[in-house]
C-alpha cells in the first residue's frame, strides 16, 4: 500500500499524474516485477501525459473554438478540392512558427469553419495559443473596447495569441471604422503572428467589401502576402452529415 505521506507530498508538488499512476500500479501485481527504473519511467510518462492533457485543455478553453474539430476527422473523400498534402503541411505547424496566414474560402456548407477550427485545435496541440472570432463579433469587441478606453489593451491581448481565427470574413461591407480596426490588427500580426481567415467570398473579391479602398490595399497586402490559400468547392457537406445522422452513423 502507498504511504499517505508520500501521496500528500506528491500532491503538494502538483504531481497529480504521478499520483494517479502510482495508485493504478498498486492494483496491478504484474508491475511489481518490473525494475525500479522501468516503473519510475512509467510514472514520469504518466505525469508528462497528464500535464500535456491539462495544457491542451487550457489552450482549447482559451481558444473558444466554434466547433470541436480535429485534423484527423477532416473528410478528404468528399470532392471539394481539399488536398491532403497541404493539410498535412499545415498540421506540421511551420506556418505558425513563421507567422504566416491561411485563407480558406468556398461556398456555404463545404466545411470552412470545421477546417479552420481543426487547424486551430492542431495549433493548440502543438503548444500555440489561439483565439476564435466571427469577424463581425471581433469588430463589435473592438468598438466596445474603444468606447471603454481599453482599445490598446484589447489589441495587446489579441497579439498575445499565436493564432487569430476570423470566421465569416467579409460577409457584410466593412465600414471605415472596421477598416481602421482591421489595419491595426493585421499590422500588429504581420510576419509575427498568424491569421486564419474563413470566408464565403473569394479572396479576389474581398477588396470590394471595404468602404475605404486605400485601407483595403494596406490590409489585404498584409493578409494575402505569403499566405496559404485553400479554395474549397463542391456540394455542401451538411446533406451528407444529415444522411449519416438519419441512418444512425457516427
Amino acid at each position: 500500500m502507498l504511504n499517505n505521506q508520500t501521496i500528500d507530498k506528491l500532491l503538494a508538488m502538483k504531481l497529480t499524474g504521478m499520483v494517479r499512476a502510482l495508485q493504478s500500479q498498486d492494483d496491478m501485481p504484474d508491475l511489481q516485477k518490473l525494475s525500479f527504473q522501468d516503473r519510475f519511467a512509467l510514472l514520469v510518462d504518466a505525469e508528462f501525459s497528464f500535464r500535456e492533457s491539462e495544457k491542451l485543455s487550457k489552450l482549447l478553453k482559451g481558444a473558444k473554438l466554434k466547433q470541436n474539430a480535429v485534423i484527423e476527422d477532416v473528410d478528404f473523400n468528399h470532392p471539394r478540392g481539399l488536398e491532403r498534402g497541404v493539410i498535412g503541411q499545415l498540421a506540421a505547424g511551420q506556418w505558425l512558427r513563421e507567422g504566416l496566414n491561411v485563407l480558406v474560402t468556398g461556398p456555404t456548407g463545404v466545411g470552412k469553419s470545421y477546417l479552420a477550427c481543426a487547424l486551430a485545435h492542431k495549433a493548440c496541440k502543438l503548444g500555440y495559443t489561439a483565439i476564435y472570432f466571427r469577424a463581425n463579433r471581433l469588430f463589435q469587441e473592438l468598438m466596445v473596447a474603444r468606447l471603454n478606453g481599453k482599445y490598446n489593451i484589447f489589441l495587446s491581448k489579441l497579439l498575445k495569441h499565436h493564432l487569430l481565427v476570423l470566421d465569416d470574413f467579409a460577409l457584410v461591407p466593412m465600414t471605415e471604422d472596421n477598416c481602421r480596426d482591421l489595419l491595426e490588427v493585421t499590422d500588429d500580426r504581420c510576419g509575427q503572428r498568424s491569421l486564419l481567415i474563413a470566408s464565403q467570398i473569394p479572396v479576389e473579391d474581398w477588396h470590394r467589401t471595404f468602404e475605404n479602398p486605400t485601407l483595403a490595399d494596406a490590409i489585404l497586402d498584409r493578409i494575402i502576402h505569403s499566405a496559404y490559400k485553400i479554395q474549397l468547392s463542391g456540394k455542401t457537406l451538411r446533406d451528407k452529415k444529415k444522411k449519416k445522422d438519419q441512418n444512425g452513423e457516427q
